[in-house]
């Protein structure tokens, strides 16, 4: 997939520069994962409820998705690991990334849109995201497993939008989440017109593909035990720089971070 990518056109991202008077070299961008760090679905696997008719729709059968653990996957690696037992190759799938777009976006607001609560913030999350968005050195974009118009979407519905500033990097874009932060980052750095070095990204997330991410592009982690499917020890094997048990010390989260 093309690192030319634009924004999705119904994104809220708004171009915001940060501020002038902060040293470069001590400023931070945040890349925050969203299922597991800032919400997380009402019930758990509801994912699936609309992933499998979509499935279902593009290629005639969601093939193993049923059965499988997707957490800390990108979309477009759900796709893949789901159908690769059904004769669809990565290069299939990327041919109808457009159409498999359209239909998931359908299902999901069919799913969202039935008057019920279907996702929850996590604790301290609106706190953390207004704390860092109000602070000089921090500014935040989205790095997530989740297809871009998705991603928006959630933020939407849980009206996180605002706090997201920056362009990101989304599921749709790879079938590898190691790839997101270099393509975030290369974003970033032309958005901001600055050089920003890979130690001056700091990814958030909950999974170990989260940390592992970070370590290939050469970025810090902040792992949160937030996640449904990993545990701590889980994610203390997987060597973060930093790990806070949830978002709700808002102390906490900010030592954390000026750590970092």
């Amino acid at each position: 997939m093309t690192n030319e990518r634009q924004t999705d056109p119904d994104s809220p991202f708004h171009p915001v520069s940060l501020s002038p008077t902060f040293p470069v070299s001590e400023r931070r961008i945040l890349l925050w994962d969203i299922d597991g760090t800032l919400m997380r679905s009402v019930r758990a696997g509801s994912f699936k409820d609309y992933t499998i008719p979509m499935l279902e729709e593009v290629f005639g059968t969601a093939g193993r998705l049923p059965e499988m653990k997707v957490s800390g996957m990108t979309d477009l690696q759900i796709v893949g690991e789901a159908l690769k037992h059904e004769g669809f190759t990565h290069e299939h799938i990327r041919e109808r990334v457009h159409e498999l777009r359209e239909s998931y976006m359908k299902a999901m607001r069919k799913f969202t849109g039935n008057g019920e609560e279907v996702f929850q913030l996590l604790p301290g999350v609106r706190q953390a995201l207004q704390a860092v968005h109000d602070h000089p050195r921090y500014q935040s974009a989205l790095v997530t497993g989740n297809i871009e118009p998705a991603a928006w979407l959630k933020m939407e519905i849980l009206g996180l939008s605002e706090f997201f500033t920056l362009p990101g990097a989304f599921g749709d874009e790879s079938h590898d989440r190691r790839d997101l932060p270099a393509l975030a980052a290369e974003r970033i750095r032309k958005h901001l017109q600055m050089e920003l070095v890979p130690e001056q990204f700091i990814v958030i997330g909950d999974t170990p593909n989260d940390i592992e991410c970070a370590k290939h592009f050469g970025a810090r982690s902040l792992a949160v035990d937030t996640g449904r499917f990993y545990t701590t020890d889980d994610l203390i094997a997987c060597e973060p720089d930093a790990l806070l048990p949830d978002l709700s010390d808002l102390e906490l989260v900010m030592g954390r971070l000026d750590g970092l």
